[in-house]
């Protein structure tokens, strides 16, 4: 499993780390920083990440983003996508674990137990999601930051619910139930293959920026759904009962507590 950086096993691993982090999140010193980082000032920090996450940047390159912010939301080119109809992809770079739901819409993280009525804020979408799966897609600081649609099909309203801003690593998870605190947008989808699927994009420190690039509209597989803003981040995805079956192989890590690292447009479950 990938593991807690250094700095966020001190915010969540400490008393006095648990102290200031509730003093930033209060004085909303992360929303401050996270407007920095948008600015011409933060282009200093470009070569630094770079270096430090090992991203291949040339000075070229460096020089033409106009802040950190703009280097972090890049695209890029080409990425590999499984194409088969049947085929439930990842939406995102990540690390992918798997729950099940329970018959009262509940399901357990790290010592934390979710009501989708909690996350949603909605009883009757909710409950049509009993004995389903929960797949949750945490995003690193050094992943790719934007996600696609998983299935061709329609895409619903965007539903932000404000929140704040807890890291997502595990150590946070085990801390507070993030989930249901933190920033997020929640959006039905009605795919071709899989049923109804709602996908949940949950902000994290330093990440108040989720941006869907449309709503109430058509949908296609492996086209580009939104990006996130500036650092780690997670998506969950909720599937109705018996609609997928997860990979043999994946499955066997799942169920043994593992998060298992997947990639953009790969393979990860199949339609029954």
């Amino acid at each position: 499993m990938n593991g807690n950086s250094s700095s966020v096993a001190f915010l969540y691993g400490t008393a006095f780390g648990r102290f200031l982090t509730q003093l930033i999140l209060k004085s909303h010193a992360d929303r401050l920083a996270a407007r920095f980082l948008g600015t011409r000032l933060s282009r200093p920090f470009i070569g630094w990440y770079a270096g430090r996450n090992n991203i291949p940047l040339t000075a070229e390159q460096k020089k033409s983003f106009r802040s950190y912010q703009e280097f972090f939301i890049r695209t890029r080119p080409d990425v590999p996508m499984d194409v088969a109809p049947d085929h439930l992809i990842s939406p995102c770079d990540g690390w992918l674990s798997a729950f099940p739901i329970r018959e009262d819409s509940s399901f357990a993280i790290k010592g934390s137990r979710y009501r989708l009525e909690d996350l949603l804020q909605d009883g009757e979408l909710a409950r049509s999601f009993h004995g389903g799966d929960c797949l949750i897609f945490r995003l690193c600081p050094t992943d790719y930051h934007h996600y696609w649609y998983v299935d061709d099909g329609w895409q619903g309203e965007n539903h932000y619910i404000p929140g704040v801003l807890h890291s997502v690593q595990p150590i946070a998870c085990e801390t507070y139930p993030v989930y249901t605190l933190n920033a997020r947008c929640w959006t039905l989808l009605t795919t071709e293959h899989f049923g109804p699927v709602v996908q949940i994009e949950v902000g994290a420190l330093m990440v108040g920026g989720i941006v869907n690039d449309q709503e109430n509209a058509q949908m296609r597989k492996g086209t580009e759904m939104g990006h996130f803003e500036l650092a780690g981040s997670t998506i969950v995805l909720l599937l109705q009962k018996n609609r997928v079956r997860l990979l043999p192989a994946l499955r066997e890590k799942l169920n043994s507590g593992e998060e298992v690292r997947v990639e953009q447009g790969m393979h990860v479950a199949t339609a029954l």
